[in-house]
């Protein structure tokens, strides 16, 4: 989690490194475009200055009055428009002369200034035009929407930051606490510690999972509380039956020892003693056969849960899961129309059947072709064929016992459960499992065919 936050952190820095060079480029860029700005206008005041001396015969007296004449509003970044005369700014001439042409003309200079004033830029951005007799001080900034762009950039930064620091925030909260409250699961899991129920999280990513990953943890503490009931029940019984078969063991042994020593002359009586050691081997071989029966029956639970379904969708799911399998093993694989109606069974159950069938049919087969066809009679039958079967025809009629593995296996892995599993599921689902061998174009094919109920 550290890590995270360290990543987060240069994120943040990095975004926001990012938004302060946008606002310098941006700035930069709009400071041209107000150069530029006011470079037209500079350009179209100094035309108009020259037009209205040459018409009025005099200086322009201000901004204002220059608009009107151009016949205009304003003058793009321009704020001001002062003059003076060009002898009156000539280091040759005199104050007192200066002073005397200051008052002969002072309704200008009183809008105008003195000459310190128009020489003193005033922390102002001023550029000088010349004519033949004046000199026009003009005072400009850039435009307004300089500030307004310099506004909108940074506040597009700061909600650009602000998104990620939220998006930040959401990713962390919403998907990695989650995994991070997770990391402890499967050290549990592995210790056999499956009594911690997983909090529950109302986001839509990881809801079902976690759900899932809870549901998983409940099955697996019910599997181990039965596995642990089963080997109680199944030690209770061995050292019951093996109390039991203490008694009519030693009543063997003492018959047998007093027909050793000859105890009994008595023909009836020795024929008796033989049918008391038959009965007391026939009680031996019936405690033997239920510690073979409780040694094989429910070695495996099988938790099946049968109800309405469509069966097209369990198949779907095999076409989902396969197709892409049986491209990379190249093999031809199909599964040929059918029609989609309700039949009895459990859908994951069903599932875990049809895959134990593919499976066996890719383990075994010659890796040419598997083919699913589907068919309706008085039941729903599925059946999965593959080519390349060389299973002896007499092993066919065990290929459903348990532990039981043909003499086709050859080195391939396995335990001869897969087909076992399958039969005990489709009979707690109301179904049937069989295998044949067909013949065709001198090759065998090995055609297991899966029953369902119809509803």
């Amino acid at each position: 989690m550290k890590d995270m936050g360290w990543l987060i952190v240069k994120v943040l820095l990095l975004f926001g490194g990012l938004a302060y060079v946008l606002c310098l480029c941006a700035w930069n860029w709009q400071g041209r475009q107000s150069d530029q700005l006011y470079q037209v206008s500079l350009n179209r005041m100094k035309y108009t200055i020259r037009e209205f001396e040459k018409e009025n015969g005099r200086a322009v007296k201000d901004l204002q009055e220059l608009e009107t004449f151009a016949g205009i509003s304003a003058y793009d970044g321009i704020t001001g428009l002062s003059w003076i005369d060009r002898q009156e700014g000539s280091a040759e001439r005199s104050q007192a002369q200066a002073v005397t042409e200051k008052e002969a003309r002072a309704d200008y200079l009183d809008d105008t200034g003195d000459r310190e004033d128009f020489w003193n830029n005033h922390s102002q951005n001023y550029v000088v035009i010349a004519t033949e007799r004046y000199y026009y001080k003009v005072t400009y900034h850039g435009s307004d929407s300089e500030e307004r762009l310099l506004f909108w950039v940074a506040g597009e930064a700061l909600l650009f930051l602000l998104g990620i620091v939220v998006l930040l925030w959401y990713l962390w909260h919403k998907l990695l606490l989650p995994f991070h409250r997770l990391s402890h699961l499967p050290y549990e899991l592995s210790k056999g510690n499956l009594t911690i129920p997983l909090q529950e999280e109302k986001n839509h990513f990881f809801g079902k999972f976690l759900w899932g990953m809870d549901l998983l943890r409940e099955n697996l503490e019910q599997q181990k509380q039965r596995e642990l009931a089963l080997q109680k029940e199944k030690k209770l019984l061995l050292l019951s039956l093996s109390h039991d078969i203490k008694t009519p063991l030693s009543a063997i042994k003492l018959y047998a020892r007093a027909l050793n020593h000859n105890l009994y002359q008595d023909e009836a009586k020795k024929q008796e003693i033989a049918e008391n050691i038959n009965h007391k081997a026939d009680e031996i071989e019936q405690y033997i056969s239920e510690i073979v029966c409780a040694s094989s029956e429910d070695f495996l639970d099988f938790q099946v849960q049968a109800r309405e379904i469509y069966v097209g969708e369990v198949l779907e799911q095999i076409r989902a899961y396969y197709q892409e399998k049986m491209r990379l093993n190249q093999i031809s694989f199909q599964i040929g129309a059918y029609a989609n109606c309700l039949v009895y069974a459990d859908p994951d159950r069903l599932v875990e059947v049809l895959q134990n069938v593919v499976e066996n049919a890719i383990k075994y087969g010659d890796g040419e072709s598997i083919e699913i066809q589907v068919s309706r009679e008085e039941e729903y039958l599925i059946s999965v064929t593959n080519s390349g079967c060389d299973l002896p025809q007499r092993e066919l009629l065990h290929i459903f016992d348990s532990f039981f593995r043909g003499s086709n296996v050859a080195r391939q892995p396995g335990s001869g459960l897969g087909l076992y599993i399958c039969r005990q599921l489709l009979h707690q689902m109301e179904g049937e499992i069989t295998a044949e061998v067909e013949k065709k174009e001198n090759k065998n094919f090995m055609k297991v065919v899966v029953a369902l109920r119809i509803l």
